[in-house]
């Protein structure tokens, strides 16, 4: 019998991928991570080559979907509950990065010029439902 492996998911970095993996593994799935150590050397690249694939047997695919589609892609606090919208009262809140003010814009070029990760980055949420972007205090 052929063993051939489906991409059931795409991630940025290779940090979030190893996470799934090992989630995946610890059910008994076979995982294989394409073009994960050229995104580590080259972070820069990934939206380019189309992220890190996490790849499964074809024959555990539906199961690893089930798996995947139950770990939730929402924000939670330090307690593990769910962030809500201040706006609309959705759990449905996303954390992302963003350059707003002058000292994280400074920090990019630098970083940017000098080939280091930026020194400063400011973090948000933003809800899916209205897409109210807002702070956690």
């Amino acid at each position: 019998m052929s063993q051939t492996f489906k991409t059931i998911a795409k991630f940025q970095y290779s940090a979030e991928a190893q996470i799934i993996k090992g989630r995946l593994e610890s059910e008994g799935i076979q995982v294989f991570l394409s073009d994960n150590i050229t995104i580590d050397t080259d972070p820069l690249v990934s939206n380019a080559i189309g992220g890190v694939k996490l790849k499964v047997l074809t024959t555990d695919a539906m199961e690893a979907q089930h798996i995947l589609e139950s770990i939730s892609k929402y924000a939670i606090n330090d307690e593990g509950n769910a962030i809500n919208c201040p706006n609309c009262a959705s759990t449905e809140v996303q954390l992302f990065s963003t350059i707003t003010s002058l000292k994280s814009f400074v920090a990019f070029v630098f970083g940017f010029i000098s080939g280091t990760l930026p020194f400063y980055s400011k973090d948000k949420y933003r809800c899916a439902n209205c897409n109210t972007e807002f702070d956690v205090k």
